[in-house]
């Protein structure tokens, strides 16, 4: 599949402990690391959101709280932005290249440091991590934490009900709702949007990152707003940032992206101060 593909006709969408390492350098990366997340955006601590949080509330329907039933793609773009963001905090890495030069897709996902994040389902996901041996690859934990193995002994690693923690995290944070709706032959727990200013924060902050604060180079930008761009898209909400666009921003926002979707990441993860999982993930996406 081409990694520009659904992205170029526009769709009627809603406006609505490493080697080497001492433990105390480890401690030292992951405060900074959770201190970046503090400080990021200059968010209050109630509305900061995490990675997958932020794609969920991409994909919600504003009014309805529940995203689309045709969207197949958010399960696996969930588990995506669960590697990034414990990536990012300093918890895994990738193994070495070596002296051949492993791809990144054929590289496994390393422990790097199993002190829990906080998070429930980041937690979860280490604690699977830090029982598998062998290590794995990204692509086969993306399957793995969605259930999508044949592997009848792999599938106690899947992460349950996702998309409902999630939103329930969002409710916590004062940004949903809780309603029961019925549909005819069943109830369904859905999560309308409470606090616009969010969402809107959420949305500019998307719109920005591919028009007015542009920066034509991937190591420039925030590794977060990078993620949330590749993961949005690859969980097929991006395009609900987009909709309240003009065309001519529009068009160009669509541009962008195809340019950051075509870029080599086996070259683009080999530059300095990249984290190589991240662009691990990327590729597993637009393979």
């Amino acid at each position: 599949m081409n990694r520009s593909d659904g992205l170029v006709q526009r769709r009627n969408v809603s406006r609505e402990n490493g080697e080497g390492v001492s433990k105390d350098t480890l401690d030292l990366d992951e405060k900074k690391n959770d201190r970046d997340d503090d400080l990021e955006d200059g968010d209050s601590k109630e509305t900061r959101l995490t990675l997958m949080e932020e794609v969920l509330l991409l994909g919600l329907k504003d009014k309805e709280g529940y995203t689309s039933f045709w969207n197949d793609c958010i399960s696996s773009g969930l588990r995506g932005c669960i590697l990034i963001e414990l990536g990012i905090r300093g918890r895994i890495e990738l193994e070495k290249a070596g002296m051949r030069r492993k791809s990144l897709l054929n590289r496994k996902l390393l422990l790097k440091n199993d002190t829990p994040t906080g998070d429930v389902l980041l937690d979860e996901a280490l604690k699977h991590m830090k029982e598998t041996d062998p290590p794995e690859t990204v692509q086969s934990w993306i399957e793995y934490l969605s259930g999508e193995t044949w592997n009848p002994l792999k599938l106690r690693y899947q992460l349950k009900n996702v998309r409902e923690r999630l939103a329930k995290n969002l409710v916590e944070k004062g940004v949903l709702t809780t309603e029961k709706q019925n549909f005819l032959l069943f109830d369904m727990t859905t999560h309308p949007l409470t606090d616009n200013v969010a969402k809107s924060r959420l949305v500019k902050k998307v719109q920005d990152a591919v028009l007015g604060k542009w920066v034509n180079d991937p190591h420039r930008m925030d590794k977060r707003l990078l993620s949330l761009i590749f993961l949005a898209h690859a969980s097929d909400v991006l395009e609900n940032a987009f909709a309240p666009l003009n065309d001519d921003d529009y068009e160009l926002a669509m541009k962008r992206v195809r340019e950051l979707l075509d870029l080599d990441f086996e070259a683009e993860s080999m530059k300095p101060n990249t984290n190589e999982t991240v662009w691990a993930v990327f590729a597993a996406f637009t393979k």
